[in-house]
């Protein structure tokens, strides 16, 4: 076995920068180009990884140490037949005169596609587009720092990208007002991609001085941490938590960025621990646990400690009613005792006060849902064949889908039934965000498609998937599963024919919905045989009269007869 040193590689016109992760210690076992470090400047952040295969003998770093080109990061033990080979490019630091890739980045492109392209200068339109990042490609948009109408100062950062290695800050190249914006959440940008176009209020950078700009903000790679291969997946808005004020610009590495997404956690609310107010995976773990933390305590200081006592089955004398009755079951056979779950603890509580508290009504109909059923078959059919063709992912689009814009369109008519009690006023809710009961093995939850009414069937057929695959593996935020104006239940896929389904407070109905049947229905000359769907809508009639349920649970069935009706 041999030991040899793993320096910095180049990267590029950073002088010194900040250690501000360690992801290795002594006796990790390490491949190359895996990652061992994260730095950071002012502008971006980077993972520096590994140029040799080996086991990490000592660490030379530490956390918030200054490191630069051809600094010591550690010792790695490797094999003999490696050592020779490895020795001598890990210990060398290219001369100072030579080029390295990261210059060759930087030098001027063709007119076509350089660095900064503006088409006026003075006070007149400035086109801001993406500079010379490196050998980055197709690197998402992360963060949009600023919008239409905001003033900006040369230089001032606009966004944030990021790849699998690497996020970095892109500014402005000139000074002015914020006409338009080019790019949003998401998006993939490559050099000369336009961003922005300014009202300049201040002359544009000369070229020179617009090309060091660009190569500034470009944390670009050496040959250490070249080929970084682009983000394959769309980032997702994270939910925000209103409550919460921002905490500003959030400031993390990219595998931290990746964890709190996977969480859906949103980093402008995290407050960072770590070195400059930076977010650490603990900070995240710990805005996760706080968050839950508060979402039971609400849960459960919104149950009546009388329903939640009902609940348990430990009193009823509390409401009123004769003792719940204690019995000894082992006298009668053997008997096993289970705790129930947090979820159905909660749950439980919450729907009892629910029953007790609200004069809930229930209307049970049936619409007839022959044609739409065989639309969503039709549907579903093109796109298996679509995507079998390479042509589009398969979708599968269920009667739910159909169901929550349908809704939709019946609360738009019938705004009382979106609305919720505050004392003696109502509150009508100018936005429509529908929960679907999801069973899981740990009970029932209730995620969250926000804003339905903006969304078609695919998008929400889509989220449904994601939403109810997330309850079944317990991975559901609290800002998933909030905020709800109206609630479906669908047990379609289990059987039933009608059921009363208990209102979530605040609001003030839910839609019970069973499995679909075949049933003669008669046309004015003969039966013929139609696809039934039973609806049980259950309200609270100290907002709702008996007259306007009806009218609701009519024209819900008239559009699910002929969804054109949507279109209204």
């Amino acid at each position: 076995m041999s030991l040899i040193e793993i320096k910095v590689p180049d990267i590029g016109d950073f002088d010194e920068v900040a250690v501000i992760e360690l992801l290795v210690k002594p006796g990790d076992t390490v491949k190359a180009e895996q990652s061992l470090i994260t730095v950071e400047s002012d502008k971006a952040s980077m993972e520096i990884p590994s140029s040799s295969a080996g086991v990490v003998k000592e660490l030379k770093v530490a956390l918030g140490d200054k490191v630069r080109q051809g600094s010591l990061l550690l010792l790695l033990e490797v094999a003999d037949t490696e050592g020779a080979a490895a020795a001598a490019p890990a210990a060398a630091v290219p001369a100072p005169a030579q080029e390295s890739k990261t210059n060759q980045a930087v030098a001027p492109v063709p007119p076509a596609q350089s660095a900064i392209n503006v088409v006026a200068t003075g006070a007149g339109p400035v086109e801001v587009r993406v500079p010379d990042i490196g050998d980055f490609k197709d690197v998402t948009v992360i963060e949009v720092m600023v919008k239409v109408g905001d003033a900006v100062r040369f230089e001032q950062s606009l966004i944030t990208v990021e790849s699998d290695k690497a996020s970095m800050e892109i500014p402005s190249s000139a000074a002015g007002v914020i006409k338009e914006l080019k790019v949003k959440l998401g998006d993939k940008v490559n050099i000369g991609d336009l961003l922005a176009i300014l009202e300049g209020t201040a002359p544009v950078a000369t070229a020179a001085a617009a090309q060091a700009s660009a190569a500034a903000a470009a944390p670009v790679a050496s040959a250490a941490v070249a080929a970084v291969a682009p983000v394959a997946a769309v980032l997702a808005v994270p939910a925000h938590i209103p409550t919460l004020a921002p905490l500003g610009l959030p400031h993390a590495s990219p595998s931290v960025r990746k964890f709190a997404r996977e969480l859906g956690v949103p980093l402008d609310e995290v407050k960072g621990t770590g070195l400059k107010g930076r977010i650490t995976d603990n900070d995240v773990q710990a805005f996760t646990r706080s968050v839950m933390s508060g979402a039971i305590q609400t849960l459960a200081a919104q149950a009546q400690p009388k329903a939640a006592a009902a609940a348990s089955g430990t009193d009823g004398a509390g409401l009123g009613l004769i003792p719940w009755p204690k019995v000894d079951f082992a006298k009668f056979g053997p008997v096993e005792r289970k705790e129930l779950s947090r979820i159905k603890k909660i749950s439980g509580a919450n729907l009892l006060r629910n029953a007790i508290l609200i004069p809930a009504v229930t209307n049970h109909d049936d619409c007839d849902i022959t044609d739409l059923e065989a639309f969503r078959v039709s549907t579903n059919l093109e796109n298996e064949k679509s995507a079998k063709t390479g042509v589009n992912a398969s979708v599968k689009v269920t009667m739910l889908a159909f169901l929550i814009k349908a809704c939709v369109a019946a609360l738009k008519k019938y705004p009382e039934f979106n609305s919720s009690l505050d004392g003696d006023a109502l509150i009508y809710k100018q936005y429509y965000h529908i929960g679907f009961a999801a069973d899981t093995p740990n009970g029932l939850m209730v995620p969250v498609i926000k804003d339905a009414d903006q969304k078609g069937i695919m998008q929400i057929s889509v989220e449904m998937g994601e939403l109810a695959k997330k309850a079944r593996d317990g991975k559901l935020s609290p800002a998933e599963m909030t905020g709800a104006s109206f609630t479906i239940s669908s047990l379609g896929g289990i059987g039933g024919r009608y059921f009363t389904p208990i209102i979530n407070a605040p609001e003030v109905s839910i839609l019970g919905v069973c499995r679909s049947t075949i049933q003669p229905v008669w046309d004015g000359k003969a039966f013929q045989p139609r696809l039934m769907l039973p609806l049980s809508l259950t309200w609270d009639h100290r907002v709702i009269d008996g007259a306007a349920a009806a009218r609701f649970n009519v024209y819900l069935g008239q559009i699910l007869g002929d969804f054109r009706r949507v279109l209204l």
